[in-house]
């Protein structure tokens, strides 16, 4: 196997027959490629796409790069969620103890932030102690016994994909259907799923801005799933704004932990969670209807099991045993907050969401090379949601910035990524349909 010359089928147009990915896949994960290479063939991918046996073929290869898991001793089906990456997205952290709560395994295998978005691993890091990489046996005990365990891709689980997806980081290849479809579903296919839910991102914080563009990439996905064998379904879901009032790291961790503990609810965020959780308990087949499921999920909320799953999986996985009833003893804040005024009176009609995202990667909470290292304080909290009534100089956000210079700089871009008008704007629903 040559790898340019694969590379320049890629590049001219060619369909590549499955030897060939696989060999090329076989080649990442050894480590004999160079990130010039991966970039050039993820850059072709991106130009001239790939055909659905391309698709599937990249996924199994990809899938089959290292170890898959097995979870033959566990008597709940195994399930999880993925989402394509939006600002202000911590519906997981929350999902996952919630779904166990109600019955299910959920071993979630998560990423880090991708482009402008935020990612799960790097708001779990902000979490002391906490092993995002534990070896095979521990992840395993941490599922059989909490019921959910939220962890990145260690070195034997779909290893190619795992440097693929940080090349694509830095390279502008994030947004290609193939790639994206191939990244998340080899995870998946290794990590022994039943079942899969998927929450594909659509609006100006997304990936995929475009509501055709959605429903193609999920499409692909659920496709691309339910062939490999695993039961699979698509909501699509509006990222116009961010989906909490939180975006960030350890801000994003703290809105999940108040979320879990009953101290706080957004709106937009709990419609997500709760549709969420009901698509993956009918999908099971733990509820036998939405109404049913839906109600599950409030009661694990309300009665606190999905609160108490969740701090047995970060005191499992090494993180502290009272995170939840004390964030602010264990979670670092950043030394300055400061509130960004609305810049006159109205109704906040619009906002640039990926501008946002791109701002916390500027405050130093994101990452412009995969050597980066995240300053997981910085962030923004308590944004208030479009179609709110402001004020001249009322708050519409608080940043958490590393030093003055830093959080004057972002409190003027975060002003800028929003538009306030004169007229109250129509609301946009957060659940755009179901594939």
């Amino acid at each position: 196997m040559i790898p340019q010359e694969i590379i320049r089928r890629k590049r001219d147009g060619d369909e590549l027959d499955a030897a060939d990915i696989r060999s090329f896949i076989a080649a990442l994960a050894a480590g004999r490629l160079s990130e010039g290479q991966i970039g050039a063939f993820a850059m072709a991918v991106w130009f001239k796409g790939m055909s659905r046996a391309e698709i599937v073929a990249l996924t199994l290869a990809m899938a089959d790069s290292g170890d898959r898991l097995q979870w033959a001793d566990i008597d709940r089906p195994i399930a999880d969620k993925h989402s394509t990456g939006g600002v202000g997205d911590n519906v997981s952290l929350m999902l996952a103890p919630i779904a166990a709560a109600c019955g299910l395994a959920v071993p979630m295998i998560s990423g880090r932030g991708l482009g402008h978005t935020g990612g799960t691993l790097d708001k779990l890091e902000s979490i002391p102690g906490y092993r995002i990489t534990p070896d095979a046996d521990l992840f395993h005990k941490v599922v059989k016994e909490a019921g959910c365990a939220i962890i990145g891709q260690t070195g034997t689980l779909a290893p190619a994909d795992g440097r693929l997806y940080a090349v694509r980081d830095v390279t502008a290849t994030v947004d290609s259907i193939p790639l994206i479809t191939a990244s998340i579903l080899s995870k998946k296919l290794a990590a022994g799923l039943e079942t899969l839910v998927l929450d594909v991102k659509v609006g100006n914080g997304a990936f995929m801005a475009d509501r055709g563009q959605a429903e193609i990439l999920a499409q692909s996905l659920v496709e691309v799933a339910n062939g490999a064998g695993v039961k699979t379904s698509a909501l699509i879901t509006d990222m116009n704004q961010p989906l909490a009032d939180s975006a960030g790291n350890a801000v994003e961790m703290r809105n999940c932990l108040d979320f879990l503990a009953g101290r706080k609810r957004d709106t937009r965020l709990d419609i997500v969670v709760l549709a969420f959780a009901a698509e993956m308990l009918v999908k099971s087949g733990i509820a036998a209807s939405p109404d049913e499921a839906e109600g599950m999920a409030r009661q694990a909320l309300s009665s606190g099991k999905a609160a108490e799953v969740f701090a047995r999986m970060v005191s499992m996985l090494g993180g502290p045993s009272d995170l939840i009833e004390n964030p602010d003893r264990h979670l670092a804040r950043a030394p300055v907050e400061k509130p960004v005024p609305a810049a006159r009176s109205g109704w906040l009609a619009a906002c640039d969401a990926r501008g946002i995202g791109v701002s916390v990667i500027d405050l130093g909470g994101g990452r412009r090379h995969p050597s980066d290292r995240i300053d997981h304080r910085v962030g923004f909290s308590e944004l208030l949601p479009l179609g709110t009534r402001v004020t001249a100089g009322e708050p519409i956000a608080l940043v958490h910035a590393a030093d003055e210079a830093a959080g004057e700089r972002a409190a003027a871009a975060l002003a800028m990524h929003y538009r306030i008008t004169d007229d109250k704007p129509e609301t946009t629903p957060v659940i755009a349909g179901l594939v």
